[in-house]
């Protein structure tokens, strides 16, 4: 909602600005499509050029998170921190032999089902599943399972800001694509240097429209967008890194009520929810889960 405000206010007041001080519009509508053609392809094309097919579907996919935010709601961590529960304490109460069952095919277990949403992030499932098996193989050095933890997430949230770091990029070439853009205008100008001042001053004038809009596209826009879809990868790696707050508190011999409380203090301020919240959460659970 707030980055369709920004965009509309951008668009308002640098454009009304430049009309209230007697700017005409038509100059800039004018060059607009030629420029737009000129900056806008070469950025798609250093764009394809620069970035693998993961990553630029990577980056078509994250526009819908710089609007919608992080697919994460407060609802969904406390789901997280249920489920969490659930599986730590079946695997301290029942054993080995019982939690099997649920991590070989978690699209089968009565836990996971629970929690669709959570159950339909394959990572998150992978990620929660891998590190039990690692436990029910002996694993249960917790600074072993917190290293190789940390390594699997390092990975993922490494390949997961590969869109964001591919659109920043862009961003930083608008500014230059855009002198590109006037180069080229004040080629043509000096093609036809035998013109009247009026036809000349209007083609200079139009070929500064491309340095204006290389650096209004990157500064006011691309690059604005870039760090949105960074913020909201962050905000959405802060979920996995409660898996791994809880099962190593786990392994260091807390119980499971423990375990998921100190997961709880992981989640950030403005999803967490308070011990009560979370208390009456644990207690709805079905004691035959």
């Amino acid at each position: 909602m707030f980055q369709i405000i920004g965009i509309v206010l951008l668009f308002a007041l640098v454009f009304g600005s430049y009309i209230i001080s007697g700017g005409n519009m038509g100059v800039i509508l004018h060059a607009l499509p030629h420029e737009m053609m000129c900056i806008g392809g070469a950025a798609i094309a250093q764009f394809l050029i620069g970035n693998s097919m993961p990553t630029i579907k990577g980056t078509a996919g994250g526009f819908g998170k710089v609007f919608s935010g992080p697919k994460w709601k407060p609802s969904d961590y406390r789901d997280l921190l249920s489920l969490l529960f659930l599986l730590t304490k079946t695997m301290k109460s029942k054993g080995v032999i019982a939690l099997e069952s649920h991590i070989e095919k978690p699209s089968d277990s009565s836990i996971f089902s629970r929690f669709p949403k959570i159950t339909k992030d394959h990572f998150a499932v992978d990620f929660i599943c891998d590190t039990l098996r690692m436990m029910t193989m002996n694993l249960e050095d917790p600074h072993q399972v917190e290293d190789a933890m940390e390594k699997q997430l390092e990975k993922h949230h490494h390949e997961a800001l590969a869109p964001s770091h591919a659109l920043q990029n862009m961003a930083d070439a608008l500014p230059a694509l855009g002198i590109v853009a006037a180069v080229l205008g004040v080629i043509k100008t000096m093609g036809a240097i035998t013109e009247p001042p009026a036809v000349l001053g209007e083609m200079i004038g139009s070929a500064l429209v491309g340095t204006f809009m290389g650096v209004f596209l990157a500064y006011g826009l691309v690059g604005p967008m870039a760090t949105r879809m960074k913020e909201v990868v962050e905000e959405e790696g802060a979920f996995y890194k409660i898996i791994q707050a809880v099962l190593v508190a786990h392994l260091h011999g807390n119980a499971a009520q423990i375990s998921v409380e100190i997961g709880r203090g992981s989640v950030p301020s403005e999803a967490q929810p308070s011990f009560l919240e979370l208390e009456e959460a644990l207690n709805a659970m079905p004691n035959d889960a």
